[in-house]
């Protein structure tokens, strides 16, 4: 049993709170080096004849990766506090593992062992219980609908007559918005994702000139405050994107600082390296990235601190938003994001709090701040698999139980799942528009763990490069839509909606331990099952599932047809970029690994 591959640590995703009483503990071991393990536990104050008292519970198996095996098990501690270690099986070895190391035999003292010192109802983390039905849909105002043509500004060029550039305005406001709630409505989506609406000089608002007032392109407070009534009419949750990493140039504040330098008022509000202010290639004070345009802000300045969570608090006052998505959201410090949580719930308890991190996000993830991160890194395993072509369907089952294990459970089931964003190319010109993989990439997206998103346009087939070849208007003649690919993306949101295993009900396992070409896993609970198989090549394919369903009822949730197993290995043919969505019932207790 190699020791050195052997790992714990309490907290984080290696324990944690799973729910008012339970515990979630793992551990993770070199990738078919351990047979078995059993958790030792036991509340530290019980104790007898100078011994202390613990018991043994069998761990699962329950996720494996290109290196490690991954174990778990949830327990109840009766009085909330426990003292806890591991108990290895390889082959005939036997070995204990706690806090201060291995040994031959199990320790009778609990000051070895790992302690996780109370389950504080304060620490469990708790995402807002309706994320996990969403399914949102991202819109770039400026490029979903002109609603209101009549009140268009000299700048704005008609609807679609050119391809869009970084700078040019088609009209895209409020009021188009609401005049598609109904389309919205149709295709299954119950929320929406608005990039910046706040008044800025750009056509994307990430420049922030002033954060309590709606950008005049877009319209007026009552037409934001409209949208939000009709949308809450239709059951549609609206989350607004909050920039508060960085401001824009012609922030008031910033606009202070270049005009008075070091007499102005406003100076700690940014990071000025000296004085006068300059921008260009390299600016002389801190910025988002080296844009000049964007100065970031001291959120550790108490004037700072005040204003924006001032502003995060009236949008939810005054308007009833549903969640705010925060843009650059590492890059501000911690401390920000723990009050800023405070500020928020106090106003609105259930609000979703989204940021946007390209990393592991562990730190921000652990109750205090945020609700949940944009998964990119499903993202970019997605778009290998199936747009690139980079990896195989074993690369990315292995890669995406690494990402899984990296979070707990409850963290995993509301993050925030997207293939395409304002920021990516869409996902039709990633796949050279071969529309078989896009539906395939549409099938993983609403059937996995998480909260899905879609990004305006792909669902019709809209095309178009990196920023800002994937602003285009929005297509809304239907004759320049792909309807197969509209009806496609319907039906897996209705399934989801019917079949609550698929929206994040029970757990979630990959079925990478064996070697296939085919990406597979399930969704599970009690004797419920769901499994989803998917055919990532050009290839007809043959997946042998690795546990018999004889006797059992089979359901095709796709074609909705029903069957009867009668054999004890089931073989599953499919087509190239091929899918089945498989629904049954087990007499018995869930297999594992």
């Amino acid at each position: 049993m190699e020791r050195s591959a052997i790992f714990h640590r309490p907290g984080n995703n290696d324990s944690y709170i799973f729910d008012d009483s339970t515990l979630a503990i793992r551990i993770k071991t070199k990738k078919d080096n351990v047979d078995s393990i059993q958790l030792l536990y036991g509340d530290p104050y019980m104790w007898k004849d100078g011994k202390w008292i613990f018991q043994k519970m069998n761990m699962l198996l329950n996720a494996t990766d290109a290196l490690f095996d991954y174990w778990e098990v949830k327990i109840t501690p009766p009085h909330r506090r426990i003292r806890y270690g591991f108990e290895l099986h390889s082959h005939e070895e036997i070995l204990f593992y706690t806090e201060k190391g291995f040994y031959e035999e199990a320790i009778d003292d609990c000051s070895y062992y790992f302690c996780f010192p109370y389950l504080h109802a304060s620490e469990l983390f708790d995402a807002p219980a309706w994320v996990k039905d969403t399914y949102w849909y991202q819109i770039f105002p400026e490029r979903f609908a002109n609603g209101s043509p009549t009140k268009n500004t000299d700048n704005v060029i008609p609807w679609g007559s050119a391809e869009p550039t970084q700078s040019n305005f088609f009209g895209g406001d409020i009021e188009g918005i609401i005049q598609h709630l109904d389309y919205l409505v149709d295709l299954g989506i119950n929320g929406i994702y608005l990039t910046p609406i706040f008044t800025a000089q750009s056509n994307h608002k990430y420049d922030t000139i002033d954060y309590f007032e709606i950008d005049p392109q877009f319209g007026t407070k009552e037409d934001f405050k409209r949208l939000v009534k009709e949308c809450h009419a239709r059951g549609i949750k609206v989350m607004l994107d909050a920039v508060f990493n960085h401001c824009g140039y012609y922030f008031p504040p910033f606009q202070d600082v270049l005009e008075k330098g070091n007499q102005s008022d406003y100076l700690n509000w940014f990071y000025p390296h000296n004085l006068p202010l300059h921008g260009g290639q390299h600016p002389n004070y801190e910025t988002f990235g080296f844009v000049e345009s964007m100065p970031k802000l001291n959120t550790q300045h108490p004037e700072v601190e005040k204003y924006l969570l001032d502003v995060a608090s009236y949008w939810i006052k005054e308007f009833d938003i549903d969640g705010w998505r925060l843009d650059v959201a590492n890059e501000v410090d911690h401390q920000f994001w723990r009050k800023f949580r405070a500020v928020v719930r106090k106003q609105k308890p259930d609000l979703y709090i989204l940021g946007e991190i390209w990393h592991d996000s562990m730190p921000w993830l652990l109750g205090d701040q945020f609700d949940a991160v944009m998964n990119y890194p499903f993202t970019t395993n997605v778009l290998n698999l199936l747009a690139k072509q980079t990896i195989s369907a074993q690369e990315f089952m292995n890669s995406m139980t690494t990402v899984i294990q990296s979070y707990p459970k409850n963290v995993m089931d509301v993050t925030f799942n997207l293939v395409g964003s304002h920021d990516t190319p869409r996902i039709l010109t990633e796949c050279q528009e071969d529309l078989n993989r896009v539906k395939l990439i549409y099938t993983l997206l609403y059937t996995f763990i998480g909260s899905p998103c879609m990004y305006y346009g792909d669902e019709i087939g809209m095309t178009g490069g990196s920023d800002p070849g994937c602003r285009k208007c929005m297509e809304w003649n239907q004759d320049n839509q792909d309807l197969d690919l509209l009806d496609h993306v319907k039906k897996l949101i209705s399934l989801r909606q019917t079949e609550k295993l698929l929206a994040n009900e029970g757990d979630f396992q990959f079925l990478n331990h064996i070697q296939t070409e085919i990406v597979a896993y399930r969704k599970y609970q009690g004797d419920r099952n769901v499994l989803v198989i998917i055919n990532p090549t050009n290839n007809e394919q043959i997946f042998k599932i690795p546990y018999s369903l004889k006797g059992l009822v089979i359901n095709n949730m796709w074609s909705e047809e029903q069957f009867i197993s009668n054999v004890e290995t089931n073989q599953v043919k499919l087509e190239p970029f091929g899918f089945r969505i498989l629904a049954y019932r087990l007499g018995t207790a869930v297999e594992t690994i």
